[in-house]
């Protein structure tokens, strides 16, 4: 089992070391692509060092971030004039991850729409989805659900069943790369979907679904805990562990006038794994120090 954090890590943030530098769009338009190439080639310099970090303090789970190319979608990936270093250092980062068993994920943004009925979202997300197993490939990350690209399904528009029809359809249509990757979450809002609307679409495109403890309180549909958490882990193939999302309450631990649905900084209860192997990203504010703190607190007890 792995336990890791998303996209920044607050130790090294210190030192300025940090892998989403980005531009506002009249910088971008101004400046144009050769400072987006510089802005990314730090990002991954940096996402280097990340890794690395990773490595010596034994957390072999990361989700990076999908802000390492700033305006990735204003270009292609071998426009950017610096990228045949950028390439050397993902080849180099990659074997790390291969060499010490950690293993790397993404979650790009929610404008990722594959059931949109809007064709310019749909090619703007089939684009950015795209440009993210790029990186992958670059880094020769296994082409399964191990290196993930997760993404929501992003609206309802009044007929759920429609939207997950033109999800699979748009999905049909994705390059190998991606369609071999990439999972699908369930949603914090009771409108949209929970896993058992997700096993439809699992049984249509044979996609993963990526089980979010914390979403599941607001968008449960029939299933307790357990019975979604079986249901999303029951659809990842044999020899790819799962990969579950957890996060406390901060309306519950922190702060009471918080969001209902806000992520806590760090993790205060033990998170249940219901007798199944499972990889965990900790969605929580405090980062890497979450999941220091989450081995020191939780670990060496039973987990359940």
């Amino acid at each position: 089992m792995r336990i890791g954090y998303a996209c920044l890590n607050n130790t090294l943030a210190i030192d300025k070391i940090k892998v989403n530098r980005s531009c506002i769009r009249k910088t971008f338009l101004e400046k144009g692509i050769a400072y987006a190439s510089s802005l990314a080639l730090q990002n991954i310099i940096d996402l280097e060092f990340v890794v690395e970090w990773n490595i010596q303090n034994a957390i072999p789970l990361y989700r990076m971030s999908s802000d390492m190319f700033p305006w990735m979608s204003e270009y292609e990936l071998g426009e950017l004039p610096e990228i045949e270093r950028i390439e050397t250092i993902l080849r180099r980062i990659g074997e790390k991850v291969k060499q010490h068993h950690h293993r790397l994920t993404y979650h790009p943004g929610p404008f990722n729409v594959l059931a949109s009925p809007d064709h310019n979202v749909v090619a703007k997300t089939s684009k950015e989805l795209r440009q993210h197993a790029e990186i992958m490939d670059l880094m020769q990350l296994p082409l399964t659900p191990f290196a993930k690209i997760n993404i929501h399904v992003g609206g309802a528009y009044g007929d759920k069943v429609a939207a997950l029809d033109r999800f699979a359809l748009n999905f049909e249509k994705l390059p190998d790369a991606v369609q071999r990757r990439l999972t699908i979450e369930n949603d914090d809002k009771a409108n949209m979907y929970a896993v058992q609307d997700l096993l439809l679409l699992h049984s249509k495109i044979g996609i993963p679904i990526v089980f979010d403890y914390l979403h599941h309180q607001f968008c449960a549909g029939n299933y307790t805990t357990a019975e979604a958490f079986h249901a999303a882990v029951s659809t990842w193939a044999s020899g790819i562990t799962p990969v579950v999302h957890y996060s406390s309450s901060k309306k519950q631990f922190e702060d009471a006038t918080a969001m209902a649905a806000a992520h806590a900084d760090y993790i205060y209860e033990q998170i249940p794994r219901y007798g199944m192997n499972v990889d965990i990203v900790l969605e929580a504010k405090a980062k890497e120090l979450a999941v220091l703190r989450y081995h020191d607190q939780f670990e060496s007890k039973v987990s359940l």
